[in-house]
């Protein structure tokens, strides 16, 4: 089993590779000078010739080959270490340069939570391949030839008779390996479905607990994990036989060679010394393929999961844009955009519109549409509709792309952490700059009767409320000073005080920069310059505020009983 593939993307690893097996083979030509001596003063033991200087010689002999031993597996284990470093440093850049390659829709091709199994579990399975299996395989074919080699000296048939048995054990090896590729196969595939359920129910316990179905999700989990434990029992059982087939092998050949090296002994054909050195070297013919056997298993593993990452690494990206943007106007144009999700929902028809003026609104019920706008112009989803200085969206760079755009949605992420570090990791900015972001938000008093800057915030910002969260996100978004604005539903579900901190700072920014207010409350979009009015994936209206009340439509019907709710409310 060897991956030429795997080897080509693991090129910097063969030199640590190489040596790993040098010192095996080092190790092993130690081992014989060790036996070889006790053979030979066996032999003057038996036949009255041994005196204390041959002992002594002897002595220092076996004693200088078990340094050396003890020097080359250490080297040896050395080399395993940075091979396994050297790939997984290897691969894990790769993989990590193709999601950065593919950009914001990479969970087109694979979903989150296999990204992360791969990443860490599949390729520490794959560090055994290269740190154990590879140089194994390399070092059982020297081990016999070299052995088989100084086993000629004593007696040729001994020595063909030990090197013919040598090859059954790979033999067996493959068969196996045609029933093991398949069921691994099956094996990953239950893991990273396992792993997506567990992944997803984590992060909707709170909803499952809410409408009591973290019961049923329980039970279905406990499904694919029962399906897991049968593949995995079946990984194992195919495991167990194997051994036992090699276990034969090994021995039996062992065996063999031994009986014939007594029966040469008995013949008058074979010195005592050869007899001996035969009998005790036998299984060493067997040991590194019978190693090279326990490591397989692993190996198939990694292999496996090799598949799936050089799948993602393979991925074309050939089609994604490279084009880049100056620093003009961001004028955005969209001419008959369709689009669906799937075949049986469309979500957007015949879109038309030009967003060229500084404070632009988009709004409609829920459903209508807006957001998924949102994210094609942002390029989550490939659209051929969309002009942004009138180069097609998805021939631009993502990443050029987003030195201009920034994207503040509903739901922001925020990280384990102290404030400056949810702050500051994109850019460094100086503590003043950070206090003026947080004062334009209104959080710079909250934090101040905390730890400053310095604040430590938990997982997902579980120790803020939804409105301070999301001030924290604006002034995230303020600092990275982008060219475009694209608030997606900013101030929902949230309170009072912190949807007004959001909307005065959205209108300061609209002041000086290009400003997409997207929102299905009417009342935070009378100051745009044009409003866009969504319904069922339509754009059914089109003005500002006062011209869209006179033409009482749907634009006015909505503002009317937003109206009369929030009024009612108070």
């Amino acid at each position: 089993m060897f991956d030429k593939r795997l080897m080509k993307e693991l090129s910097d690893t063969m030199p640590y590779i190489i040596k790993q097996v040098l010192f095996q083979w080092l190790s092993l030509i130690c081992n014989i000078v060790f036996t070889m001596s006790l053979c030979i003063m066996f032999h003057q033991l038996i036949h009255h010739t041994l005196t204390m200087n041959h002992i002594g010689t002897t002595l220092i002999i076996i004693l200088i080959s078990l340094i050396i031993r003890g020097i080359s597996l250490k080297q040896q284990s050395n080399y395993a270490y940075l091979s396994a470093a050297q790939t997984k440093r290897t691969l894990r850049i790769k993989l990590f340069d193709k999601i950065n390659e593919i950009g914001m829709h990479y969970q087109d091709y694979v979903t989150t939570s296999e990204l992360v199994q791969l990443s860490v579990e599949g390729i520490n399975q794959l560090e055994t391949y290269v740190s154990l299996y590879l140089p194994q395989l390399f070092y059982s074919v020297l081990a016999p030839i070299t052995l088989f080699v100084i086993t000629l000296f004593f007696d040729i048939r001994c020595a063909l008779i030990l090197l013919i048995f040598v090859p059954l054990i790979p033999i067996s090896i493959v068969v196996v390996q045609k029933f093991a590729k398949k069921l691994l196969s099956k094996y990953w595939t239950s893991y990273t479905t396992l792993g997506d359920g567990f992944l997803e129910n984590l992060q909707g316990l709170t909803t499952l607990k809410i409408y009591s179905s973290d019961a049923y999700k329980q039970q279905q989990m406990n499904i694919e994990a029962e399906n897991f434990r049968k593949v995995t029992m079946r990984v194992l059982i195919m495991q167990l036989n194997s051994i036992s087939i090699m276990d034969i092998v090994a021995y039996g050949g062992a065996a063999v060679g031994s009986f014939c090296a007594l029966l040469g002994y008995y013949q008058g054909s074979i010195s005592l010394i050869g007899t001996m050195f035969i009998i005790l070297m036998s299984f060493e013919y067997f040991i590194p393929m019978r190693q090279l056997g326990s490591y397989f298993h692993i190996a198939m593993n990694g292999m496996a999961a090799s598949e799936k990452i050089f799948r993602i690494i393979d991925i074309d990206t050939k089609d994604q844009g490279n084009e880049t943007l100056s620093d003009q106007d961001m004028n955005i144009d969209i001419h008959h955009l369709d689009f669906s999700y799937d075949k049986d929902r469309q979500i957007l028809k015949d879109v038309s519109l030009s967003i060229h003026k500084g404070f632009t609104g988009i709004v409609g019920e829920s459903g209508s549409g807006k957001s998924t706008l949102a994210k094609l112009i942002m390029g989550y989803y490939p659209s051929q509709h969309i002009q942004i200085q009138n180069i097609e969206r998805n021939q631009l760079d993502d990443t050029d792309f987003m030195k201009h755009f920034v994207y503040v949605t509903h739901d922001p992420m925020i990280f384990k952490g102290n404030v400056k570090d949810n702050l500051n990791y994109l850019q460094k900015h100086t503590d003043q700059e950070l206090w003026e972001a947080l004062e334009k938000v209104k959080l710079d008093g909250y934090f101040k009767n905390q730890d400053g800057l310095d604040t430590m915030i938990l997982e997902s910002g579980s120790n803020l409320s939804g409105g301070q969260k999301q001030r924290l996100n604006l002034a995230r978004a303020l600092l990275y000073n982008g060219d475009v604005y694209i608030f997606d539903e900013a101030t929902s579900n949230i309170d009072v005080e912190s949807e007004e901190a959001i909307l005065d700072v959205i209108h300061q920014i609209a002041k000086v920069k290009k400003v997409i207010l997207i929102t299905h409350r009417l009342s935070s979009v009378t100051q745009c310059d044009e409003i866009y009015v969504l319904d069922k994936g339509q754009i059914v209206e089109t003005g500002n505020h006062e011209s869209l009340r006179k033409q009482h439509g749907l634009y006015d019907s909505l503002f009317l009983q937003q109206e009369a709710l929030e009024v009612y409310q108070a």
